[in-house]
């Protein structure tokens, strides 16, 4: 599904990301785990097309890409939660789950959020308010939510858990794991991997931008 393959990834002078390898299997659920300024948020951006890759290669489907633009790659059925949410504070919650539809164009987008509706009703449940006016958990839950609307086939999650409180947290557990069963491939990038330990197929411990296990 997802081979990454002797990423180097500078930001500035800094290398960030040095002969990273990693591979996410159809179906799979993976860990990418590393302390804070490891490389986790970097890896993710860079697979979506929104970090500067200096050489290696990204393929997604087979298909390589870091020659195509961050709107196709989503097309291409792949979902990006980034770790500050990035909602429209004075969107609905629904009309931030459709931009990414909006946006990449992507066609039958009602029947997707119908689907994401049915997987999250606590999302449907506070459909027309705005992002500023939830709790920061409840933005958790859009962003995953949001993800899933291209995400049809991969998704990208950076720090889904943080700053959940417990019950909140056991439920985007859930939905993870149901995501699992319906065979979406995952990625996972974490500080450690206590929230999702069972479902994870392999991880990956990154430390100061190279992969040292998995």
């Amino acid at each position: 599904m997802l081979e990454v393959a002797a990423l180097e990834v500078n930001i500035g002078t800094a290398n960030i990301l040095r002969e990273v390898n990693l591979s996410v299997p159809d179906g799979s659920m993976c860990g990418l785990i590393g302390r804070n300024g490891a490389g986790k948020t970097t890896l993710i951006r860079s697979v979506m097309g929104l970090s500067q890759v200096r050489s290696g290669s990204i393929l997604f489907d087979r298909q390589e890409l870091l020659d195509m633009q961050a709107y196709r790659r989503a097309r291409l059925g792949i979902g990006f939660m980034p770790e500050d949410r990035g909602l429209v504070p004075n969107f609905t919650t629904e009309d931030n789950l459709l931009v990414p539809a909006w946006a990449a164009k992507i066609g039958q987008a009602e029947e997707r959020l119908a689907w994401i509706y049915k997987l999250m009703p606590e999302v449907e449940a506070f459909a027309k308010r705005r992002a500023n006016q939830l709790s920061g958990g409840q933005q958790k839950m859009v962003a995953l939510a949001r993800a899933l609307m291209c995400g049809t086939k991969l998704l990208l999650l950076d720090e889904p858990f943080e700053g959940l409180a417990p019950v909140l947290a056991r439920r985007v557990a859930e939905v993870l794991s149901n995501l699992k069963r319906e065979g979406l491939s995952i990625l996972v990038a974490e500080s450690n991997e206590k929230h999702v330990a069972d479902m994870l197929d392999h991880i990956n411990i990154i430390e100061r931008g190279s992969i040292q296990s998995g």
